[in-house]
């Protein structure tokens, strides 16, 4: 297989941009009570420490006093805010007295994407990066980022929208790769991989009606693509893609978990890198 690793340019711009208000709803439901941060006071002090938050929950209409400067801080911090009715925002926190807004702290600090391209260089290696297009599942991107960590993999993106942050159901499914594993979280995919493509990657898509995974050449600078449980790779983001990559089923179901379809590409990948 022929490439051209002619790319140039950088990926060191700013991929996080503020987003509006949004209502909770059935499809993207709330998140386990684990890592949340209850009041007023609490959250107040969680922003002040500079730890990174997943997302702030308030009440639905709360709009007056201190909760307002914690609002304008969040949104100022490019976190993520949901609206919620009471009851909802109650059933998190098991009844505790939440003063009408909860935070979701990440398990660890995220790095950024020139982080993982940098620490790629320090160990003289060609960039090696897994991107999570939507894993909604904490267990599964757990168990992605242990096959990650295992094979040498640089680093994971994932999306700030619709997909499920560093929660600690993510840390214990991970058995402890989390902390060794740089985690750059985004607010668009499709524009993080254009940048990526003019550092010298190439994006290999895990999906169905590709070349065969063993037949694939996967040894160069490279960005392998996970959709999400229910609908796969975004089209967008599978259009960036320069390759796709498929596992062959030989039995009844057609397709793996997309966790175990990661250990499977992962481990060719890594053993094609160190052939």
């Amino acid at each position: 297989m022929e490439k051209r690793y002619a790319r140039k340019g950088s990926a060191d711009r700013k991929y996080n941009k503020p987003g509006a208000i949004k209502n909770a709803s059935p499809r993207h439901p709330i998140e386990p009570s684990e890592g949340l941060v209850i009041g007023r006071n609490a959250v107040r002090e969680l922003l002040a420490g500079g730890r990174d938050i997943e997302k702030i929950y308030i009440r639905s209409g709360e709009r007056e006093g201190s909760i307002n400067l914690l609002i304008g801080e969040a949104a100022a911090r490019r976190i993520p805010i949901v609206e919620a009715d009471k009851s909802r925002l109650d059933a998190m926190c098991g009844g505790a007295a939440h003063q009408g807004i909860i935070a979701l702290a990440a398990e660890k600090n995220y790095c950024t994407v020139s982080e993982i391209l940098e620490y790629a260089a320090s160990l003289g290696e060609k960039p090696f990066i897994v991107l999570c297009d939507g894993v909604e599942d904490p267990h599964n991107l757990g168990a992605i980022i242990r096959s990650a960590e295992c094979c040498g993999a640089h680093g994971v993106i994932i999306p700030k929208r619709r997909a499920v942050g560093l929660t600690s159901v993510v840390s214990k499914s991970s058995a402890g790769a989390l902390e060794h594993m740089r985690i750059a979280k985004v607010t668009n995919l499709a524009s993080v991989m254009d940048e990526l493509k003019e550092e010298g990657l190439w994006f290999y898509a895990a999906d169905m009606g590709g070349e065969a995974y063993e037949k694939t050449d996967l040894a160069g600078s490279v960005g392998l693509v996970l959709g999400s449980e229910g609908e796969g790779i975004s089209r967008l983001v599978k259009e960036k893609c320069d390759f796709t990559v498929s596992i062959p089923m030989y039995g009844r179901v057609n397709s793996l978990n997309v966790s175990a379809a990661a250990a499977v590409l992962l481990s060719e990948i890594a053993r094609q890198r160190r052939r």
